[in-house]
């Protein structure tokens, strides 16, 4: 798997790149690198461990839990419940971390194992190596130092984080959503009894789909990386609008009565605009990536909102907002961040909030959404090239000047380097589809020329 940890904790296929040992051993390592760094002084340690439905997650929960214990652990499992929730629950409970066992969006096959420090945020990138480094040189054949007796982790059932979680959920909504049909698609997910839960406690009339997780059909043509049968039901329904979650429900999509989509960038644009009216906005800026939509930017600008844009990546645009004081950031894929009620992306609480501005106003969520236009946006992937000089080639950076004139300020260019894959990715967007296509297809074919 070359480096354990990604972007978003360590991921493969279970029992194949991710298996049990794996997971036991990452678990031991975390709970002595956590320990040597302090976070455990003066007291026992406890940790919230969650995981998504998928039917690997019930042998890697156990491997998690086994090795949390065998350190000294106490574990309070929460079952199955969404990424942000055991962020919370981490945080609310007080305890020293988090796990959370989901491959998000992923195919079932996969999973993945999240840690979260105490108070519920990401793991820093050092301790992320050093809990790498630990499990590697154990793994050798260094013996662990194990406590024994009443030193051993004690584990417990915690049934009482769904209902924290979903009054937390609750707490912090503006106002309720009564006179709302809302469809919600689960994705056979995380968020398969605590979306739709929510939803109705908030007063929604909620109608579920996507929300019968059988450890198989997790993301199986349903969730927010299938639209398809959303659009339908909220149609069928004459629902006001539709929520999608993807498998670990850290995000959300959107559909509007007519049964189009509303993307990240678009429901960022309402919250945006819907927390600088409350006085919610910290410092006037809301924090997005390169990839947002230009149209998103155009439309902030129009509104006098600031927008501070990120590499591409939820982590990124977490860390811009925690350095500045931001209050709210995300991508177009849907991950968004409240950061006053989230220490990460949560997917419930972003389709809450957008219902809620949606019942406040007594505007569609097409009207909403409309505050921006979405510019048509392409996006082609360069494969086998040297992408290394993709800031240094004379010959392309002529063809990305030509392609500037050409669009003007209707439009824009970007070309960005796969940080995984030896591949460029051209994305251009401009007023119409057919002048996106024919200059994202030249620019593909000038990076070709000079990085082939």
């Amino acid at each position: 798997m070359g480096r354990l940890f990604g972007t978003d904790g360590v991921r493969g296929v279970a029992n194949a790149d991710l298996t049990a040992e794996l997971a036991l051993g990452l678990s031991v390592a975390a709970a002595h690198v956590l320990g040597e760094a302090g976070t455990f002084e003066g007291h026992r340690p406890t940790a919230v461990v969650g995981r998504d439905p998928r039917a690997s997650g019930e042998f890697l929960e156990s491997a998690v839990v086994a090795g949390l214990a065998s350190a000294g652990v106490d574990v309070l499992r929460v079952g199955v419940l969404p990424t942000p929730a055991v962020a919370y629950l981490t945080g609310a409970l007080g305890a020293d971390l988090g796990v959370m066992l989901s491959a998000s969006h992923n195919p079932m096959p996969d999973n993945g194992i999240k840690f979260f420090a105490r108070g519920g945020h990401k793991l820093p990138d050092e301790l992320e190596d050093r809990i790498e480094t630990v499990y590697e040189e154990h793994r050798s054949g260094e013996p662990w130092e194990r406590p024994t007796g009443e030193g051993v982790g004690r584990v417990r059932t915690y049934d009482e984080g769904f209902d924290n979680y979903v009054a937390h959920l609750i707490g912090v909504l503006p106002n309720r959503l009564d006179g709302l049909r809302i469809v919600l698609d689960e994705a056979h997910g995380a968020a398969s009894r605590v979306s739709p839960e929510a939803f109705a406690r908030a007063g929604a009339d909620v109608v579920a789909i996507g929300a019968a997780p059988d450890g198989l059909n997790i993301n199986d043509g349903c969730g927010s990386t299938h639209l398809d049968q959303l659009k339908a039901a909220v149609v069928e329904h004459g629902a006001d609008l539709g929520v999608a979650h993807d498998g670990d429900a850290d995000r959300c999509l959107a559909v509007d009565a007519e049964g189009n989509e509303v993307d990240g960038d678009q429901i960022l644009a309402v919250l945006a605009l819907a927390m600088r009216d409350a006085g919610g906005l910290r410092r006037n800026t809301v924090v997005g990536t390169v990839m947002s939509n230009l149209g998103f930017k155009q439309a902030m600008e129009r509104e006098g909102i600031d927008l501070v844009q990120t590499a591409v990546g939820d982590r990124y645009v977490l860390e811009s907002m925690k350095e500045h004081g931001y209050a709210l950031g995300g991508e177009q894929s849907g991950h968004v961040i409240i950061l006053d009620h989230a220490t990460t992306g949560d997917g419930t609480l972003t389709g809450l909030m957008l219902a809620a501005r949606v019942a406040a106003t007594g505007r569609s969520l097409a009207d909403l959404a409309s505050a921006m236009q979405r510019l048509p946006q392409v996006l082609v992937n360069v494969p086998d090239v040297d992408k290394s000089r993709v800031e240094t080639s004379e010959l392309l950076a002529s063809a990305v000047a030509d392609a500037e004139r050409e669009l003007g300020t209707t439009g824009r260019v970007l070309l960005r380097p796969s940080g995984t894959e030896p591949l460029v990715r051209v994305m251009v967007e401009a007023a119409d589809n057919d002048q996106a296509r024919s200059v994202a297809s030249r620019l593909a074919d000038a990076v070709k020329s000079a990085l082939g």
